[in-house]
C-alpha cells in the first residue's frame, strides 16, 4: 500500500505514516469475493445449534454472510480515517521497520502506556479503547500516553526476512521505541502474544517497565494442582484439554509451517476471512455467533487489515519463532495486575501465576467476556484497565 511519510520534528528516527489502500486493491478484493468458491455445507446435524453448529469449522451460511457484507457494504475507507485519526508513525528497530499508533494524553499527569495485540488480532483491537485511556470522561480517572505497535510481520509493520524476531527481541524493539518517543519509563499491557511480550518486558527490563497488566497471565511449567479451589482446577483441565486437542491444530500449523498455510491466507480473502472467524468464533463469550458482541465492522478491520497488508504469513510466523519459547525461569518483580476472562482460551490460578509476576498488586476475574475484551466489552476492558493501572501506579509510591 503506497504510504506518505513526513519526518516528526524534534523525534529521532520517527516518522509520520498515512496509508492508502488504492482503488485497485479494493476493487481486486470485491472481485475475489464474488468469485470464491466455496465448499458444500459442513455435515453436522440439521438440529445443532449454538456452538454446535460450529463443531466443522465456519458454517457455510455465516461466511456467506459475512462475505457479502464484506463486498458490499464494508467501508475501509473509514478505518484508514480512524486510524489517522488517533495518529500513526513508523520506526525502525534492529533493522525492521515497525508501525505504532500513538495517542498522547492531554493531561499532565498522563503516564506512558505500551499496549501489544496478538494473532490473529492487530491494531484494530484497540481504536476503540484508545481514546477513553488517553483522554478519560472522568477527570479522577488515570490518563495515558497510549502506544500500540504493530506486531512484526502485522499490519504496517514489516515482515522480517531472517528468523529471530520472537517475543524476547519484541519486547527489546518496545522499550527502544518507548524511549524514542521519551518514555524512559513506561507501564504495559498485553493479551495473547502480547501477554508473553509483556511479561518478558517486565522480566528483563524493571529499570524501564513501571508495570504490567495482563489478560493473559503466564503460569511457569510444572506447577502442582495441590490447594486449587474447584474453579481453577476447571480452569487448568479447560487450558489444558484446548491446548492438547483438536481447537489448538491452528497453533501446531502455524508453529511447524507457516509458509504452507500463508499461501492459502494471502491468495484467498475467504480463506483467510475463515481462518480468523473461526477462532473469533470460539474464543468469544458468545452462544451462536460472535457478532452477538464484536461489531462485524470493526471485525472486518482487523481482517481487511490481514489481507491488504499480505500478512497471512509472516503474521503466522510468530509462532513458529516463539511457541513455548517463554523463558520458564523468568520471573518479574515490579507491580502486576491480571484480568481473568470467563471464556479466554488460557485461564491461570493466581498462585501459579504469582510464581511468576511475583508482585501482583490486582487480581480480577471478569464476569462475562473472551479472549478478546477490548472488542466484546469494551467499556468494562477500559475500566478493568484502568482500575488494574492505577493499582500497580499506587504500588510504586
Amino acid at each position: 500500500m503506497p504510504s506518505d511519510v513526513q519526518a516528526v520534528h524534534g523525534v529521532h528516527d520517527v516518522q509520520a505514516f498515512e496509508a492508502r489502500a488504492t482503488d485497485a486493491d479494493l476493487d481486486d478484493l470485491r472481485a475475489r469475493l464474488a468469485a470464491a468458491r466455496l465448499p458444500e455445507a459442513e455435515t453436522v446435524r440439521p438440529t445443532a445449534s449454538g456452538a454446535h453448529r460450529w463443531d466443522q469449522g465456519v458454517p457455510l451460511a455465516d461466511l456467506v454472510d459475512v462475505v457479502d457484507y464484506w463486498r458490499t457494504a464494508y467501508d475501509w475507507r473509514a478505518f484508514e480515517a480512524r486510524l489517522d485519526r488517533i495518529g500513526q508513525f513508523r520506526t525502525t528497530v534492529d533493522g525492521l521497520g515497525i508501525h505504532f499508533l500513538h495517542r498522547r494524553s492531554p493531561r499532565g499527569d498522563a503516564t506512558p502506556l505500551v499496549m501489544t495485540h496478538g494473532w490473529p488480532g492487530s491494531v484494530a483491537e484497540f481504536v476503540d479503547v484508545i481514546d477513553e485511556l488517553a483522554d478519560p470522561q472522568d477527570a479522577d480517572a488515570p490518563a495515558f500516553h497510549v502506544v500500540a505497535p504493530s506486531l512484526p510481520g502485522f499490519g504496517h509493520s514489516d515482515k522480517p526476512t531472517t528468523p529471530g524476531w520472537g517475543i524476547e527481541k519484541i519486547a527489546a524493539a518496545w522499550v527502544e521505541l518507548m524511549g524514542r518517543l521519551g518514555y524512559g519509563t513506561f507501564l504495559a499491557h498485553g493479551g495473547d502474544w502480547g501477554g508473553p511480550i509483556t511479561t518478558v518486558l517486565a522480566g528483563r527490563f524493571p529499570e524501564h517497565v513501571i508495570g504490567l497488566h495482563t489478560t493473559t497471565a503466564q503460569a511457569p511449567p510444572g506447577l502442582s494442582t495441590d490447594g486449587l479451589t474447584a474453579a481453577e482446577l476447571a480452569w487448568v483441565e479447560e487450558t489444558r484439554d484446548f491446548w492438547n486437542g483438536p481447537a489448538a491444530a491452528y497453533a501446531k500449523q502455524q508453529a511447524t509451517r507457516p509458509q504452507t498455510i500463508g499461501y492459502a491466507l494471502v491468495d484467498s480473502p475467504v480463506g483467510l476471512l475463515a481462518w480468523i472467524l473461526d477462532k473469533f468464533a470460539a474464543w468469544t463469550d458468545t452462544e451462536d455467533s460472535p457478532f452477538e458482541t464484536i461489531s462485524l465492522d470493526r471485525f472486518l478491520d482487523n481482517v481487511t487489515l490481514h489481507w491488504l497488508a499480505r500478512t497471512g504469513a509472516s503474521s503466522a510466523r510468530i509462532y513458529y519463532e516463539s511457541h513455548l519459547a517463554l523463558d520458564p525461569d523468568l520471573r518479574g518483580d515490579v507491580p502486576a495486575a491480571v484480568s481473568v476472562y470467563p471464556y479466554d482460551i488460557e485461564k491461570s490460578p493466581r498462585s501459579w501465576a504469582q510464581a511468576r509476576y511475583r508482585h501482583i498488586v490486582r487480581w480480577r476475574v471478569a464476569e462475562s467476556g473472551g479472549h478478546f475484551p477490548s472488542l466484546e466489552v469494551p467499556e468494562y476492558f477500559v475500566d478493568d484497565l484502568r482500575d488494574g493501572l492505577a493499582a500497580v501506579l499506587a504500588a510504586r509510591r
